[in-house]
C-alpha cells in the first residue's frame, strides 16, 4: 500500500519539529526520553524519519511532541 503525499512530503510537520527541537537544544534521543515520560514511545530513528519526511506522524505523537516542546500543535502545521 502506497502512502499519500502532499507536495512530495509524507508529513508537513517534520521541518517544524526539527526547528523547535533544535531551539530547545534537545537531541533526538533526549526528545524520545521526554516523550516516554508521558507514555509515547518513539525512537531516535523515528524522529529522524519524521524530520526528514520519511515517516508519517500519528495524531497522539504530534500532541506529545507539542507538549514536550511546549508549543501548540498548530505550530507544527504552519507553512513557511
Amino acid at each position: 500500500m502506497k502512502s499519500s503525499c502532499f507536495n512530495n512530503k509524507i508529513n508537513i510537520s517534520g521541518n517544524k519539529l526539527k526547528k523547535y527541537r533544535l531551539q530547545m537544544n534537545l537531541s533526538q534521543e533526549q526528545l524520545c526520553s521526554k516523550l516516554s515520560l508521558i507514555g509515547i514511545t518513539l525512537y531516535k530513528n523515528d524522529i529522524y524519519r519524521i524530520e526528514n519526511n520519511k515517516r508519517a506522524v500519528k495524531d497522539f505523537e504530534l500532541w506529545g511532541i507539542a507538549q514536550v516542546l511546549n508549543i501548540k500543535c498548530e505550530e507544527l502545521f504552519s507553512f513557511e
